[in-house]
């Protein structure tokens, strides 16, 4: 009876589920199932087991499914892992475990996963490492212990196996020391690609030597010392250890150590790394007196969301990539980081306390990359001045800041992109300012507050390939001869420039170009002589203006190149007097994008019909027979209107009528007939069908949708087919069906058929929350409902029992 139970709450999880892929992923999470369902099939591929109370895995436990690659059984109660539980799983490359109290595994628990790369046991009552039979599992890449209770980092031999573990996560469980001898199975080069974690155990000593001839591709330790005097001593224990990462700091939610005190870093003069990041650090009294002295031979330092406001001391160094990532410099130091001189990229970004940018870089002859994006810097003349001891620059992101005025230009000459975006400029629409970047490839003003107001603003950009300049403006808001050195040039961006119009000399010199975005504007026309020169134009984006149609001359003069056109968002008119635009559009659909977003704005009587829906044909007739058609139009509708408005009045009579005088020809070849609205055919045929006619006594149903014969007219059938034919008449009463008139229709047919038979034979079912305005509105269903008992459905099990019951009993009434 439970497995039963189970079943059929999978049948309805499933049902319902919207990213099940059939025969291939099944998510059956939180089912109170007690193993693999038999509806699963062989063939699935991810399957999502995650809090069932599993408890325990018994041998070839997943043999129903060989061809599982994912499988979660996260917080499954899961205490024992009996022998051989995976073995019918070769496949499997992802297991995971978390949250489980795992106390016995058995030594060939894990046999079979002879693909596994990921294992994830997380908060599952793991001790020690030795615990864990999977020295066999020769594939793995991952193994996540975290949050568990682990307090020897001592490696077992089984180590030496796993040639391609990469990540061992050993975060948040209880290591305090680290001992000579714990990692001897990594010595050599065995450990290269391996990344281990550390962070927020409390570790109180690092015997020295424990990490000699020890290579690793990542450390983490964050948070893992209780105050600077341990951490500085734990520090000095990684000597002889060559990394090519090392992590260390605190979180932003979990710091303990609060000072960076002088020395700190000392230990690390004795460890070979490539890269140093130091994150969430407070309080740097002396500035970096001793930050940078024991990473001399890095090459890469990254400071994440730090307390560091000032650069003091900066040794000669082998540091090729600085990043500075919300600390707190009030000021770029520029003069202190030209002591970096092998310096190829500087970053210091995301700081809201960055404002100020006065001091000059001296000398960096490699600095390739400068990144001073996402801050709030403010300041004059950029940039040449700033920048002219850094002659090998190509990359330079200003972008997202407070203000810049611009000086009488750039002397870096190696520049290859330029990005100001949303920083405003100031005087860049009216000089010159980039005539000497004839190197330049990417330039971006987007949303830059820049009006552009001289022809001679790109001057020198011969090399240009992308110009990216939205949300800017043009003098007198025309385009005209601002482009005309950029040959090169081969993506432009003038979206929401609030363009009225586009000169004929805009576009002249761009033959490169492939993609123009001109939307967002206020043009109305689309002049093909404009776009004429850019005949190597594969995507145009000309969404979003008050463009009302494409004359014929447009349309055959569109570049040949052309991939993709944007024309949505427009305010297209679609009188037939357009007849050929609309003609096209059909025709070019394929060439149109977004065009669900391409509608009729005139005439009113198609206003917010797509374009592509447009029906052609009525286009086709002659304006004499279009004034007859209106006459009769007029005629027909107000006939047609009379007819509507009494309708159902003149319907119901003569189906009433006709029922009347084949009243004696009925027979019982149904117990019940069923109204219902079409969009409650899910309950009808799951719930009612099935338990009534699937039950013991079964009863036979009449169905509008399975039983009325096709070809017949529909108030025969009701006649004939229903109300005839059967001995009862159940009506489910939703607010669906309180919408519908062809409901109402039958209804009244029903009360009357109970009338002139002179017995109870209609049942009705409420189904759901019925609204009780629409209720009212419908007056004799109403007054019916309150005279009469009905059948109340609730989706809950001592109420669906109750309603089964005395369902049955009514249909049960005069059944032979």
């Amino acid at each position: 009876m439970l497995l039963q139970e189970e079943m059929q709450m999978f049948h309805l999880y499933i049902m319902f589920l919207p990213f099940v892929i059939p025969n291939i992923t099944y998510n059956c999470m939180d089912l109170n199932l007690s193993g693999v369902p038999a509806e699963i099939p062989p063939s699935t591929q991810d399957l999502d087991l995650s809090f069932n109370p599993l408890e325990s895995l018994m041998s070839n436990y997943f043999s129903t499914v060989p061809a599982l690659r994912f499988l979660d059984l996260a917080r499954c109660h899961i205490q024992t892992i009996a022998d051989y539980a995976f073995e019918d799983l070769p496949n499997l490359i992802t297991l995971i475990l978390t949250a489980n109290p795992l106390w016995h595994m058995g030594p060939s628990a894990f046999c079979g996963l002879t693909s596994l790369q990921r294992l994830v046991a997380v908060e599952s009552n793991i001790s020690s490492l030795a615990d864990m039979p999977i020295g066999h599992l020769r594939t793995l890449q991952e193994l996540n212990l975290g949050h568990n209770h682990v307090d020897s980092l001592k490696l077992p031999k089984y180590f030496s196996n796993l040639a391609f573990l990469q990540l061992l996560n050993l975060r948040s469980n209880r290591i305090s020391s680290i001992s000579r001898g714990d990692l001897d199975v990594l010595r050599g080069e065995k450990g290269t690609n391996l990344t281990l974690v550390l962070s927020i155990n409390d570790i109180k000593s690092i015997q020295p030597g424990a990490f000699v001839g020890i290579h690793l591709h990542e450390l983490s330790l964050r948070a893992c010392f209780e105050n600077s005097t341990v951490m500085k001593a734990c520090i000095q224990g990684l000597g002889g250890l060559r990394v090519n990462r090392i992590v260390l700091g605190e979180f932003r939610n979990y710091a303990r150590v609060e000072d960076f005190s002088n020395g700190l870093l000392d230990g690390l003069c004795q460890v070979q790394l490539q890269e140093f990041v130091l994150i969430c650090f407070e309080r740097f009294h002396n500035g970096t007196d001793t930050l940078f002295d024991c990473l001399v031979n890095a090459s890469t330092i990254r400071l994440v969301n730090i307390y560091l406001n000032q650069v003091t001391a900066v040794p000669p160094s082998r540091v090729q990539q600085l990043e500075c990532k919300q600390c707190k410099f009030p000021e770029v130091p520029a003069t202190k980081l030209s002591f970096f001189k092998e310096l190829r990229i500087l970053r210091i970004t995301e700081s809201k306390y960055l404002t100020g940018f006065r001091q000059i870089f001296q000398d960096l002859p490699n600095l390739e990359v400068l990144d001073l994006s996402e801050n709030r810097l403010s300041f004059y003349l950029c940039c040449s001045s700033y920048l002219d001891k850094t002659p090998k620059l190509k990359h330079l992101n200003l972008s997202f800041n407070s203000g810049i005025s611009m000086g009488s230009g750039f002397n870096v000459e190696e520049l290859v992109s330029l990005d100001f975006q949303h920083s405003r400029l100031n005087y860049l629409g009216s000089i010159p300012v980039f005539r000497s970047l004839r190197k330049l490839v990417y330039l971006d003003i987007s949303y830059t507050s820049t009006q552009i107001e001289s022809q001679y603003i790109f001057f020198g950009l011969e090399s240009l390939q992308v110009l990216k300049m939205a949300g800017n403006s043009f003098k007198e808001n025309n385009a005209d001869n601002s482009f005309m050195n950029l040959t090169q040039l081969l993506t432009l961006d003038v979206s929401n420039c609030n363009l009225k119009q586009v000169s004929l000399s805009t576009f002249v010199s761009l033959h490169k170009l492939q993609e123009l975005n001109i939307s967002h504007n206020r043009l109305l026309t689309f002049d093909p002589l404009v776009y004429m020169p850019l005949q190597a134009l594969t995507t145009l984006d000309f969404s979003n203006n008050q463009l009302t149609v494409l004359t014929e001359m447009a349309l055959e003069r569109l570049p040949c190149s052309l991939v993709h056109l944007d024309l949505s968002c427009n305010l297209f008119d679609c009188s037939c007097s357009y007849l050929s635009f609309l003609e096209w559009a059909k025709e070019h659909r394929d060439l149109l994008r977004s065009s669900e977003q391409m509608v009729c704005h005139h005439p009113e009587h198609v206003k917010n019909m797509g374009v592509l829906n447009f029906d052609l044909s009525s286009c086709q007739h002659s304006a004499i027979l279009l004034a007859t058609y209106v006459g009769m139009a007029l005629m027909g509708t107000l006939c047609v209107f009379l007819i509507y408005k009494y309708y159902f009045n003149l319907y119901y009579g003569v189906v009433l009528l006709s029922g009347c005088r084949h009243y004696a020809e009925r027979d019982d070849t149904y117990d019940a007939f069923v109204i219902h609205s079409s969009k409650d055919n899910e309950w009808v045929r799951k719930e009612l069908v099935e338990a009534l006619e699937g039950g013991v006594p079964p009863f036979h149903l009449c169905l509008h949708y399975r039983d009325f014969t096709p070809g017949v007219p529909i108030t025969t059938s009701i006649i004939q087919e229903g109300f005839l034919s059967s001995r009862k008449v159940i009506a489910v009463i939703s607010n669906h069906f309180l919408q519908s008139k062809w409901c109402s229709f039958e209804i009244e047919i029903a009360q009357s058929w109970q009338f002139v038979e002179g017995k109870a034979g209609l049942i009705l079912i409420v189904l759901g929350d019925v609204n009780k305005a629409l209720l009212r509105r419908r007056l004799g269903l109403s007054r019916y409902l309150q005279r009469n008992t009905y059948l109340e459905w609730k989706d809950k099990e001592i109420n669906r029992h109750l309603f089964w019951r005395q369902l049955r009993t009514a249909l049960l009434d005069g059944k032979t």
